[in-house]
């Protein structure tokens, strides 16, 4: 049992660290706060020193503390290697694995795929979060996000582009019946744009020309959401033109309800990438699922879109 509690504490305090705080280690570790911090108070008074400096807005390592957490990092990284090996030899991924995608994209696409794992696998264990919000992998204890949009500069993550997720601009037949059909970029901003409410630049569409520059084209924005599902739903009720990734748009194209305009034009796509928390081992159930993704997402997102009914 005494053994037991080390590395229980080992692994709480080496949580503690990487994590930057009590509380963010204990989301990640699925403890409560005042589990991780009696684990890590009862190593420090087994070992006779003290780990952190504590105060009540911050901590840090003291100089024992800063010596002792590589040593237990070298201890846990053989213990992950060796369950790693074990795992693979099993060819049986196992545990809980938390997963961040965005809403509609997530649903339509990564949660197929996910699915057909969890049926593969029974006893690989999956938590999915649904949303559009960029949330904290390490901070909210995610292992895996999928995020849409160019992924920032920033320090802890790692990640794997899975492709880039092309729209195309359309509109219901009605709406064209009374509005007119643009005909070039420049058309747009006699038009009323239903735009995605999150994109700061949401006034201006952009497109890449034949020569691969940057083309814009202004649209008056008149209705925004934060959800792509329900602009398509507002430009099926013909108030506007609006863009939609083609996996969304096809089967509106496909019935009819709407119709693509500016077909010869090629709109900026936006990249998709998987990322997850930087560590010193990565689980290998973590990796067969980021390798499921990069093989089953990238022909959804470079599928060419149905024609559907174009505007001549």
């Amino acid at each position: 049992m005494a053994n037991l509690d080390r590395l229980g504490g080992m692994a709480a305090f080496v949580g503690a660290v990487e994590a930057g705080s009590f509380s963010a280690a204990a989301v990640r570790m699925n403890l409560s706060r005042s589990a991780v911090g009696k684990s890590i108070a009862r190593l420090e008074e087994r070992i006779g020193v003290r780990l952190f400096h504590r105060t009540t807005r911050s901590q840090s390592l003291t100089d024992d503390g800063q010596l002792f957490y590589e040593r237990c990092l070298a201890a846990l990284a053989e213990l992950e290697a060796a369950e790693d090996e074990l795992e693979r030899g099993r060819r049986e991924p196992a545990g809980r694995l938390r997963i961040s995608v965005p809403s509609l994209f997530g649903r339509r696409c990564v949660a197929p795929v996910l699915l057909e794992m969890a049926q593969r696998y029974p006893k690989l264990e999956l938590e999915m979060a649904f949303s559009d919000r960029v949330s904290d992998l390490v901070e909210e204890g995610i292992d895996l996000a999928v995020r849409s949009g160019e992924l920032p500069d920033r320090a802890g993550l790692q990640g794997r582009r899975l492709g880039a997720q092309h729209v195309i601009v359309c509109a219901a037949p009605a709406y064209l019946a009374a509005h007119g059909t643009p005909q070039t970029l420049a058309d747009l901003a006699g038009h009323d744009g239903i735009v995605y409410g999150r994109d700061i630049r949401s006034a201006q569409w952009r497109f890449v020309g034949a020569d691969g520059r940057e083309l814009v084209g202004p649209i008056r924005p008149r209705l925004r959401f934060d959800d792509i599902e329900a602009m398509a739903l507002a430009a099926m009720a013909g108030l506007g033109l609006t863009r939609l990734p083609h996996w969304l748009a096809n089967e509106y194209l496909a019935a009819g309800t709407l119709v693509r305009v500016l077909a010869d034009t090629v709109a900026t796509p936006f990249p998709i990438h998987v990322v997850w928390p930087q560590t010193r081992y990565l689980p290998y159930k973590v990796r067969l699922v980021i390798d499921e993704l990069v093989e089953r997402i990238p022909p959804l997102l470079t599928e060419p879109p149905v024609s559907g009914r174009q505007t001549p």
